[in-house]
């Protein structure tokens, strides 16, 4: 074969995240080790964190270089604090990569919208530039602070300038997809919906451990970052509904996950006297979540109901139906795309009603087994992973191509 009929080799590329380490961030893990398999030479900047804690490691054949993560931030200037350490330790980080590893395309994903100027950066000098957009950040700035003002009008240049500056833009379901077309004004053929679904091969339902019960019937759980605008307090209530209004003392609560929210949810609990039903993980490595969740009964989310979450694919909701459990969750937009017949639905942010639903749903374990195989086959079928890198690869050969016209 000549070398004019051989297919070019595959370029190196940078992934760029800020709000969770890898490979704890399993989005992108995924999207990192599919690139790898796909023949790419893949390295990735994030901050450091629980099970990350190495500024640098080759894990299965990816370069992971990290920085320490900044404090908690709590308002405006903090978050600009935020943004400015973690653009300056990232565009630092990006340039020892290139030196020591090279890359040809930046994969940047949001939150936050500050680093598209680094991929324009590097297209002065003819990189190219992905943007991964998993979450709406104005939307996701209304639903924490409540307002409008000076700092959603920023945000909302900041996805505008990320969106005209990436070649190809990367969504999570659909309503993502409709913002890139009319805010963004990105092309149709330049998006591609590459859902956040799990590797189904390593989460899958296992057999139960009835010891994570704590000597109790029944097991609810929760999955997640503790973040403020994840109503995850409304877990820790919903709880205190059940067992105090309702007076269920058969039933363990477990919430797995740490954020900036997990102090005060601990605090909560221990307000509510509810520190003995209600059990506290901190973050947890997959061996953990697979055998919680197969031992849980019930699986929650408490996302409460505004533009943003409307918007938003929950990766929780995904995991609980890769491990084929009933789901309880309020009735959002896109969590009913998600789950479908794999979940019930209640009153958004009532807490009162989704007590009911999940008692509903423990009364009755011949509904809960046909809810769990029913999300499990959508998995298999239609979200896992396997099926979503495809979608991946795609958008990275459309980006080549532009490059070679």
């Amino acid at each position: 074969m000549s070398s004019q009929q051989q297919p070019s080799p595959r370029p190196g590329v940078l992934i760029i995240v800020e709000n969770l380490p890898v490979p704890n961030d399993r989005r992108v893990w995924l999207e990192a080790t599919a690139l790898r398999d796909a023949g790419y030479h893949v390295s990735v900047i994030s901050i450091t964190g629980a099970n990350a804690t190495e500024r640098f490691e080759r894990r299965e054949g990816v370069a992971l270089y990290r920085y320490p993560a900044p404090p908690t931030t709590s308002g405006t200037l903090s978050f600009i604090w935020e943004f400015t350490y973690c653009w300056i330790q990232t565009f630092l980080l990006s340039l020892k990569i290139l030196r020591r590893e090279g890359f040809d395309i930046v994969h940047a994903c949001n939150p936050p919208e500050t680093f598209w100027l680094i991929g324009r950066f590097y297209k002065l000098f003819g990189k190219q530039f992905i943007f991964d957009h998993h979450d709406l950040s104005p939307e996701m700035y209304l639903s924490r602070f409540g307002r409008q003002g000076m700092a959603y009008r920023l945000l909302l240049l900041l996805e505008r300038l990320t969106f005209r500056t990436a070649d190809v833009v990367i969504t999570t379901n659909e309503t993502h997809r409709q913002v890139a077309l009319t805010r963004g004004q990105v092309p149709p053929e330049r998006i591609f919906i590459v859902r956040s679904g799990p590797n189904h091969h390593v989460l899958y339902p296992s057999a139960p451990d009835p010891a994570l019960k704590r000597g109790r019937a029944f097991l609810v759980s929760y999955l997640g970052v503790l973040n403020p605008q994840d109503g995850v307090d409304t877990f820790v209530r919903v709880a205190d509904v059940i067992v105090r209004d309702h007076g269920r003392r058969d039933i363990q609560f477990v919430i797995m996950g740490s954020g900036d929210a997990e102090a005060g949810l601990r605090a909560l609990s221990a307000e509510l006297g509810l520190d003995d039903y209600l059990h506290f993980t901190g973050w947890a490595e997959l061996d953990l979540i697979r055998r919680y969740l197969s031992t849980s009964d019930v699986c929650v989310d408490t996302m409460p109901k505004t533009p943003y979450s409307d918007a938003a694919t929950m990766n929780k909701i995904l995991e609980y139906m890769s491990v084929g459990r009933a789901i309880a969750v309020f009735d959002l937009v896109e969590s009913r795309v998600s789950a479908g017949a794999a979940a019930r639905y209640a009153i958004p942010d009532d807490a009162q009603d989704l007590a009911a639903t999940i008692l509903d749903l423990l009364a009755d374990p011949a509904r809960r087994e046909e809810m769990g195989r029913l999300g499990r086959r959508r998995i298999e079928d239609e979200l896992a992973w396997e099926h979503q890198k495809v979608h991946l690869l795609a958008a990275y050969e459309a980006c080549r191509a532009l490059k070679r016209r």
